[in-house]
Formats: structure tokens, sequence, C-alpha cells
């Protein structure tokens, strides 16, 4: 048996590394050598206009008009959007927009409600 960490994320024992990270074969989670072992990595700092916090879940509200790329719909101003999920990349907002679907949003362009 391997004396390799189980997965953080789902707790299989079958991980195995990948050079300079490690990996679950099972979920797909890959995560540092150097990082702890019963450690999830940590949530991605992300603030709204305003400069407060957000976090998964949170409820938010459209500041501006936004233009749906590839399609003739708008987000209208003062629209809200429940339950976003945070991630990290130029638009770190994950969420569902009722009446549109899902899409990214920056968070330059909400305010937490």
């Amino acid at each position: 048996m391997s004396d390799l960490p189980p997965c953080p994320a789902c707790a299989s024992e079958f991980t195995y590394d990948d050079g300079i990270q490690l990996v679950c074969p099972e979920c797909g989670h890959e995560w540092s050598k150097s990082a702890g072992t019963d450690k999830v990595p940590d949530e991605v700092a992300v603030s709204d206009a305003n400069g407060n916090p957000l976090a998964d879940g949170d409820t938010v509200t459209v500041i501006k008009d936004l233009k749906v790329k590839g399609t003739s719909s708008v987000v209208k101003v003062g629209t809200k959007v429940k339950n976003i999920r945070l991630v990290s990349g130029d638009h770190d907002i994950d969420c569902k927009v009722d009446g549109i679907g899902p899409m990214k949003l920056k968070s330059a362009f909400v305010k937490k409600a």
C-alpha cells in the first residue's frame, strides 16, 4: 500500500503522484504535494463592487445592464441572483439567472443583497 495521503475531497485511498501534484482517479481532484493532508483547498476570496466579501450561497444584485454574449438577452439592473457559487478566474461568480439560465458574472458588476 502506498504512503500517499487520501484524497481531501472524497477520501479515496487510490491517489497517485503526478510529478508536481497528487491526483485522485475517482473524483479527479488534484492538489499540491505540499498541501496539508486533511485540508480542502481554501475558498476563493471575492468582493462585490462595494468591497463586501462574498461567499457561496449569497444573493447578489446586478448593478449594471449586462449583455449576454451570443444572444440578444440583457440582464437588467436590479436583477437578483440567488445562490451564487464562487470560482477562480476572470468571471468569478457562477450562477443561474432567472429567465436566462446558467452564466458567469464578474464580481465588479454585482452588490451583495
